[in-house]
């Protein structure tokens, strides 16, 4: 059967799951409410560790990619232990170095000029704080992985960048973790260690792409989330806040907390304006100039300036 393997391997992905669920209740590895929090019950953390997982489980049938899953699992185990304990933040930022130099390695990216690892070092390490800092309601990681995921492969089977099994056991791991997250009352977040290894991986997926195509309107597959980090950055140091320190300043915080929009309906919002863009840049936008990347960027931009100004204007209401 064609699609036994995958089978198999969604249902291993799902008993691992089940499983880390057990450890988590037993050894008490959960996510309190606090005031910036967008959720109200206690919830299990770090249901996002199967993405890890899935990767892993790519390599144990292939041995394709050591490096890069060397990468992935130093920096999966440092954000998982980032959220059971308090780690020191030159710890982290070290082990992300070497995460993302072994991403690198395998990317081939170090052939290229020294200024080009530099400011690759800089966009990636900032991307995986970025997506980091947007997981924050039900669905929103995971439902936006897809979005982003999905276009990969498509793109993936014309440009032939990585082996296609090695999608496609992601997004096993993403559907997983969907089933108990993409609802009203989530058993489990993704944690620090599910944020930070998807942007791992999906960085890691975009960086080949761009590599093999020299193409680099590909940016656009994380448009949403850059736009709403970007600008929430802004936002702050304008408020002359700390940016390094929790918050609720976020668009998609703004429509779930003080709009009352459903978490589940806000993700979805977000995953949608994504695939719009990702469908565009897989399915339109073939010869493309370059301002084509930067118009959109600026159409996103204007879109969250507006409805952010309107909300805090008082001109958008709350849900019923």
């Amino acid at each position: 059967m064609e699609y036994l393997p995958y089978i198999i391997v969604f249902a291993v992905l799902l008993i691992a799951e089940l499983a880390y669920f057990r450890i988590a209740d037993r050894y008490n590895i959960i996510d309190k409410p606090n005031e910036r929090s967008s959720h109200t019950s206690i919830t299990l953390r770090g249901g996002g560790i199967i993405f890890p997982f899935s990767v892993l489980a790519y390599f144990v049938f292939t041995g394709d990619y050591i490096w890069f899953t060397l990468g992935l699992l130093a920096i999966s185990t440092i954000s998982f232990l980032d959220d059971i304990l308090t780690l020191s933040g030159k710890v982290r930022i070290l082990v992300h170095l070497l995460a993302v130099s072994l991403l690198f390695y395998q990317a081939e990216l170090f052939a290229f000029h020294w200024a080009w690892v530099v400011v690759g070092y800089v966009l990636v390490i900032g991307t995986i704080n970025a997506y980091n800092f947007m997981d924050g309601i039900n669905g929103i990681t995971g439902l936006y992985s897809l979005s982003v995921l999905v276009p990969l492969y498509l793109l993936n089977d014309y440009h032939g960048f990585v082996q296609q099994d090695f999608i496609i056991y992601t997004i096993l791991g993403v559907v997983v973790f969907l089933i108990f997250n993409f609802r009203q009352k989530a058993k489990c977040f993704a944690g620090d260690v599910g944020s930070v290894s998807m942007a791992f991986i999906v960085l890691f997926l975009i960086t080949k792409l761009i590599i093999v195509t020299a193409d680099y309107k590909y940016i656009l597959l994380l448009a949403v989330y850059g736009v709403d980090s970007v600008l929430t950055i802004a936002h702050r140091i304008l408020l002359k806040e700390n940016i390094f320190e929790a918050h609720r300043r976020h668009l998609y915080q703004y429509l779930s907390n003080e709009i009352k929009l459903p978490h589940l309906l806000v993700s979805t919002i977000y995953a949608f304006v994504q695939v719009i863009i990702s469908g565009w840049v897989v399915y339109v936008c073939v010869d493309i100039v370059w301002w084509h990347p930067i118009a959109v960027l600026i159409f996103l931009g204007v879109l969250y300036i507006i409805v952010k100004y309107l909300i805090l204007k008082g001109k958008i209401k709350p849900v019923a």
